[in-house]
Order: C-alpha cells, then structure tokens, then sequence
C-alpha cells in the first residue's frame, strides 16, 4: 500500500458540498400534484410477461403506473421520446440531481441536448423503505441493466432473455427496426423495485431481495409524449441472481390513465444555446 501523508485525516475530512442543488430547478412541480383516484381515467394497460419486454405509449399529462402483480418481481425501464429516438432516459443526470435511487418528487431527465423532464414520480408505494443498514434502496438509476455481453463475459454461452435483449427485441417489435438498429438505442434504465446500492468496503454494486409485494406500484406523470419500454427481469426479485432461468419471475403490469393534465404542452428543451463558446 501506498504510505499515507501526514495529512491524509486531514484531506479526508473535507465537508461534501452537492454538486446539484436541485431546490433551485425553474420547473412546475408536477411531481407534488396531488391525485385522486376520480381524476384517472384509465385508457389501455401492457402486462409484461416474466422474462420478456413491452412496449407502452404515454401522452404529456397522462400518468402510467407499474405494478407488481403475483410476486415480487424487478423491471427495467427505458423512455423515449414518442417522436424522436434520439431522445432517451439520462441515469446519469437524473442520478446526479436527484441521487442513486428515485422516489415521489424526482423527476426522469432526458439526454444531452435536450434535458428535459420525462417523467416526474406522482406516487411510490415503497417511498417507506428509505435506506436500509446496507446501504440498499429502491428504483435506481446506477445499474445498467442485466445483458447478454456481460454474461457472457463472466458465465460464458449465449443467454437471450437479459433485460438489455428483452427491451431490444421489444423496440425492434414496435418500430419496424432490425435488432441491431433498435439495439443502439436501448439505453441504461431506471431499475423500478430493485433494492440494490454499493458496499461499504469494496464500493461494488449489490442488489438485494426487493421490498415489493403484489399490490405495489410506483405511478409517474409523462412530460412529453413518451414511448416506453419494460422488462420484467429474469432475475425476479433479485434475491439471488440475474440473468437466471432458475429464478422465480413474475409479470409486471403497466396502466396508463388520463389526468388532468392530459394534453398539456410537453416540457420545454433545455435553454441552452449550443454555441460552445463560438
């Protein structure tokens, strides 16, 4: 090991600052609207079926819910925009504004340039399980998604039915477009129910059991128009292992519902000039 510095206590010591202060966002706070059950109209549902991928249509205004139906089970979601592809989820961002994980009140950002609010959470049935001893919390935005490379990496063979393949052939479903050209916008996911975070000593990623029992669901207000896409992961609740045709898996049901926002302006682009300087 490298010999500390004499003030190595010291240089540890240093207050964190946030890099992102997000009280400060010029943005109508949709994500606190109160909702009542009056105010949705239900107009169509998907149920994902285990180890599978659907597609989903959202309007600006409109809510979808996603719910855990039978037994405990995790999804990963991607978002586009309804109109243009290039468009998509940013985990990134939204990690860094709002933290590892999300819940009623955070907001789903878009890419660069565009970043924009997709998706707002109106309401989470597993805002109650906070942080746990081990650091683990719900929904969120640090892993990637189970895929077929990294399985292969670590596992070796050919497993098909990775989230990351499941969304592919999913988008590939809905567009018209080959594998291979949906599978370039699959993009990193907000991983809804999946109780994970890193460990203390070594800082590597864990999952753990999910919290979620049937009957929960967390509920989101789209922004834009949204093309959605859900995976019900072949690792079930996460308990043990993904990437599994041995774990117990579960469908995941998706409702979309009229509001009282429905139909209104979809967020604005970011104000950027995009001039960099020139």
């Amino acid at each position: 090991m490298m010999t500390q510095p004499a003030d190595a206590d010291a240089r540890r010591a240093a207050p964190p600052v946030i890099c992102y202060p997000v009280h400060d966002l010029p943005l109508e706070d949709v994500a606190n609207l109160p909702l009542e059950p009056d105010d949705l109209t239900k107009r169509s549902e998907v149920l994902v079926p285990p180890r599978e991928a659907r597609t989903f249509h959202v309007a600006a205004g409109q809510m979808f819910r996603i719910t855990s139906v039978e037994g405990p089970q995790v999804g990963d979601l991607n978002l586009w925009n309804a109109h243009d592809l290039t468009e998509r989820f940013f985990s990134g961002k939204t990690r860094a504004l709002h933290g590892t994980h999300v819940t009623t009140g955070d907001r789903l950002w878009s890419c660069l340039p565009h970043l924009r609010p997709m998706a707002s959470v109106v309401h989470d049935t597993l805002g109650w399980y906070g942080i746990d001893q081990y650091g683990g919390s719900v929904h969120d935005v640090i892993g990637t998604r189970c895929d077929p490379y990294t399985h292969n990496l670590l596992s070796g063979g050919q497993y098909h039915h990775c989230c990351h393949s499941n969304l592919t052939r999913a988008l590939a479903g809905e567009t018209g477009l080959s594998l291979h050209d949906a599978e370039a916008h699959i993009h990193d996911v907000l991983n809804v129910f999946m109780c994970t975070g890193f460990t203390r000593d070594t800082g590597q990623y864990f999952m753990k059991a999910s919290p979620v029992r049937p009957g929960d669901y967390i509920d989101f207000i789209a922004q834009i128009d949204l093309l959605g896409a859900l995976s019900a992961c072949p690792g079930g609740d996460c308990s043990a292992e993904h990437s599994s045709d041995e774990a117990t898996c579960h469908p995941l049901l998706i409702e979309v519902f009229d509001t009282p926002l429905t139909g209104q302006s979809p967020a604005p682009v970011n104000g950027y000039d995009r001039s960099h300087g020139r």
